[in-house]
């Protein structure tokens, strides 16, 4: 039987979603409390791979089981139990068996956030700007974003990635509180390309890049045009969707 599981992270503690050697997961964690509980090795896989220090508030995932998990209420607290401080299961639910929440998502949403003052409450999840920023022009240059197909300038160089194409749906920036928070959503992401981009359009709203001038960094397809990868800590996924169909199994 086919699960998917909720989670939420704070990936301060861990370098990044996927595990790898010598460095400490978010799915290392939660493939060993699955493990404890179900009492065979539990593989899980992720909607995404964030990167190290990067956050989620939404991180579907899912796993295989032939042992049935019970009540979910239950199960949930029991796996919270085991789950440290900075990683929780909020949601799980039978799926259908093909269903994958990679493979089957269809868009992803980031938020990345931005502060102008010193702040101890949000220092941690927000990164500081300083000076002036022209956020209507930062809009403007991030409405474009939505005309773009290749995201080559804001990928990661030397990735395995097969293909850098990507739909972005919605980009735009917002006041949210004390804070300024950027807002993207698309049908796949490619490594880095969030900060990257975030990085890109602060050039623009402090002058340094005119809006055309973004536009021949996008048609360079050259990433060392585009600016700096802004910090991890600011950045969360926030959203990820599926077609209804893939939940048909559990919600007749």
């Amino acid at each position: 039987m086919r699960y998917f599981i909720i989670l939420s992270y704070d990936g301060s503690a861990y370098h990044g979603w996927q595990i790898q050697p010598n460095a400490l997961s978010v799915q290392e964690v939660v493939e060993e409390a699955l493990s404890k509980i179900l009492r065979f090795r539990v593989s899980v896989t992720g909607a995404g791979r964030t990167d190290a220090g990067v956050h989620a508030e939404v991180m579907p995932a899912h796993f295989d089981s032939e042992v049935p998990i019970g009540e979910s209420g239950v199960f949930l607290n029991r796996l919270n139990s085991l789950l440290p401080k900075d990683i929780a299961a909020r949601q799980i639910e039978v799926v259908n068996a093909e269903a994958h929440a990679r493979f089957d998502a269809l868009y992803r949403t980031y938020h990345y956030y931005l502060a102008g003052k010193k702040d101890p409450f949000s220092e941690r999840y927000s990164c500081r700007y300083f000076g002036s920023l022209d956020f209507d022009a930062m809009n403007v240059a991030a409405s474009y974003l939505k005309e773009v197909s290749d995201f080559t300038s804001f990928s990661k160089l030397h990735t395995d990635t097969k293909t850098n194409i990507c739909n972005v749906t919605e980009a735009y920036w917002e006041q949210c509180g004390g804070r300024m928070r950027f807002v993207i959503t698309a049908d796949r992401f490619l490594r880095n390309m969030v900060r990257a981009v975030v990085g890109t359009l602060l050039e623009v709203g402090r002058g340094k890049m005119s809006f055309q001038e973004f536009v021949g960094v996008i048609n360079s397809k050259n990433r060392c045009c585009a600016g700096t990868s802004m910090p991890a800590n600011a950045l969360f996924l926030v959203d990820v969707g599926y077609p209804d169909e893939i939940f048909k199994y559990n919600r007749k």
